[in-house]
Order: C-alpha cells, then structure tokens, then sequence
C-alpha cells in the first residue's frame, strides 16, 4: 500500500512516530522547552544525562534541572527574541543530580511551530576532553621509558658496588658502625626496588593475550582485597553479565584493577565506618579512538569502573593524575597510575578519573576483540 493509499490521520502517527525514533536514535540529549520554561518533551539521551525519566522531566522546569543562572536560560531567552538559533561551547552543565563538571556544546533553535517553544541539543564535551587528556598520558607514560632505561643500567650497577662494599665494612665494624651499613645497604635496596617497577616502562615485548572475563579478573581482586587491605572495607558489584570477553594478559588486569581498588582503600581510609568500593562493568556504545598513525579508528564500548565514597582526588592534581610521579600518599613513589594507563593504552584502551566528595570513579574503557582482531564497525560518536 503506497503513502498515498494511507489517510491522512494514519500519515500523521508515521510521521510522528518516525520523528520520535530519530530523536530517540540521537546519542545527544534534546529537549523541547515551552514558552513558560517548563520542560514539553525529551528523548532518551535526556533521560540518560538528567538521570530521570520522560514523565518526571515533563513535570519539571528547566531552571530547576540546570545550574543557578545557568548561561542555558540565558541562551533559550535569546532565541526566543531573535527567532534564530544560537550555539555556545564548553558550559558547564551540572545538574543537582548529577554534580562535578559537565561541559556541554549547547545548540538552542526557534520552533516556529510553537510560539515560545524552543528545542536545546546538549553536546557533552567530556569523551573529547578525555580522548585529548589520554594522549597525555599515554605520552608522559612513554617519556619515563627513556628514564628508566637509563637508571636501570646507570645506576642498578654502582649501587650493587656501594652495597658490597657496605657488606664488606660490616664485618670489621663495631656496634654503632653496623647500624651505618645495615642503614647503607636498606637504602640501597629501597632505590633497586624503585628501579625496578620503572624498568616495567621500558619493557615493550609483546605480552601473551587471550580472552579474559573481566568478571572473573574483578572477582579475584575483591578477594585479595578483602583479605588484606581492604578487610574493613564494603564492596558492591553491578555487572553486565552479557559482556563479551576481551582479549587481554589477565595478570596485567589483575595488576591494573589492584592498584585501583587499593588506591580507593587508602582514600577511603582505615578509620572510616561507611567506607564502600563500587565494581561495574557495562556496554556502552558510542566512544571511537583514533589509531595513532593511521586513519583506523577502535570503538571502546566496554566500561569497566572502580568507584569509591572517599574524599575524592585534589582539584589541583586531576590534570596530571596519570603523570609519573604525581601522589598525594606520603611514601607513595606515584609511578602506580602512571604504569595503570600504560597498561590499559597497550590494550588499546583508556582509563580516566572523575573525583568530588564521596564520589570518585575510575573508568576503563577497552575495545571488543573478535578471534581475528578489533571490532571498530560498532555504532559510535566520534571523538575529534
């Protein structure tokens, strides 16, 4: 039967119904703002990004959904007054529900349609700021592997002679002498120990892969941290059970997940009462990551995270988080993270941190393998 053939009322519920699959398909947040500010329609990306449903965001206004005096309110009263669209880039955009930074793109357009209404496309800036914040990384990680190079070979050898040669005195000296050269030989120790994780930069053989189950990887990192450092410490799971495997070293995850679920016990705290570590895993679809050297691009649709309730990450070192180096611990060497987001990038992955108050989530992001190599076809947001 052609269009033709179809009454008009008919005609109008496909073409309603065809509008509100292509809003829904969209992987950005759009909303329909009346005249009064109240919310007249949403898709699904809206649901997902204001963390309630359509029924709950339609009895809503948009004032009360979006910063005090945010530049969006300002933005909508402009479009209505000059009946022409207007885009603004990188606004924050937290919400009461959601809080900590959200820069969004903001596109605002005129219904003319409906008189007042206006329809708002919100651009989360986020995936693009990380894809940048990553190469960072990714490049720090590297610059250290020249270093280590180095003093591996520059300085694991005169310490082994400085040692010896401590030995050696040991034996003739006295009391107090040996409390010198016991001293000597601990610290000498100390710095090969130091040494020696930086040699991990260096190392670019080919690593054994197969197909892990994060699952099973994560399982046996809340074991071994419920039996030591995290004993006091309460875990929750929220697992994706359909997840695919990824193809990966399992005792380079077990060593990536580790150092996240401890880092979240030591900001947690041994004192604290309330203290909660978080593992999720999820399908996310929607993140693409240039090849570096290629014009390849990697989908990166599975999402592992490790969240804690802790006081969260300085302000000031959230930038350079992943940088050699870089801790807040007072005996920490701060090559953990650093040697974490070399690990996740020699999988082809990215890891980034979102931190406030009582919320701080790690979030690992690793693309779908097939038998033969990367599956890159799946449906996605590109980043630039």
């Amino acid at each position: 039967m052609s269009r033709a053939q179809v009454s008009p009322k008919t005609v109008a519920t496909l073409d309603t119904v065809s509008a509100d699959a292509m809003l829904n398909a969209l992987p950005h947040p759009v909303l329909m703002i009346a005249g009064d500010g109240k919310i007249a329609d949403a898709n699904v990306a809206a649901e997902a990004f204001f963390e309630a449903s359509i029924p709950m965001l339609r009895r809503n206004m948009l004032r009360d959904l979006v910063p005090f005096g945010s530049p969006l309110l300002t933005l909508i009263e402009q479009v209505r007054r000059s009946g022409s669209a207007v885009n603004e880039y990188k606004v924050d955009l937290a919400t009461p529900r959601n809080p900590g930074e959200r820069l969004v793109d903001l596109h605002v357009a005129p219904l003319p349609e409906y008189q007042g209404h206006v329809i708002v496309m919100l651009q989360e800036r986020t995936i693009a700021d990380k894809m940048d914040r990553q190469l960072t990384h990714r490049g720090a990680a590297r610059s250290v592997i020249a270093l280590a190079a180095m003093l591996a070979h520059e300085i694991k050898n005169p310490l082994s002679g400085i040692r010896g040669a401590a030995q050696l005195l040991e034996q003739s000296a006295g009391d107090e002498d040996r409390q010198l050269t016991t001293l000597i030989c601990d610290e000498t120790d100390r710095i090969v120990k130091l040494v020696d994780r930086m040699e991990v930069f260096a190392d670019e053989r080919p690593v054994e892969r197969e197909p892990v189950n994060i699952h099973v990887v994560l399982d046996h990192v809340k074991r071994l941290a419920q039996t030591g450092f995290a004993r006091h410490i309460k875990f929750a799971e929220e697992y994706d059970p359909s997840l695919p495997p990824v193809l990966a070293n399992r005792d380079q995850l077990i060593q990536v997940f580790l150092n996240l679920v401890k880092n979240a016990a030591e900001a947690i705290g041994e004192t604290a009462s309330d203290g909660e570590i978080q593992l999720t895993t999820a399908f996310r679809p929607g993140v693409r990551l240039a090849v570096p050297g290629t014009n390849a691009r990697v989908s990166l649709p599975l999402e592992f995270c490790v969240k804690d309730n802790g006081p969260g990450v300085p302000e000031d070192l959230m930038p350079h988080l992943f940088d050699p180096f870089v801790t807040t611990k007072r005996t920490g060497s701060g090559l953990g993270l650093a040697l974490v987001a070399k690990i996740v990038g020699d999988h082809g992955g990215i890891i980034e941190c979102e931190s406030q108050p009582r919320r701080t989530t790690f979030r690992v992001l690793m693309p779908i393998y097939s038998g033969d190599g990367v599956i890159d076809d799946a449906p996605s947001v590109q980043s630039p």
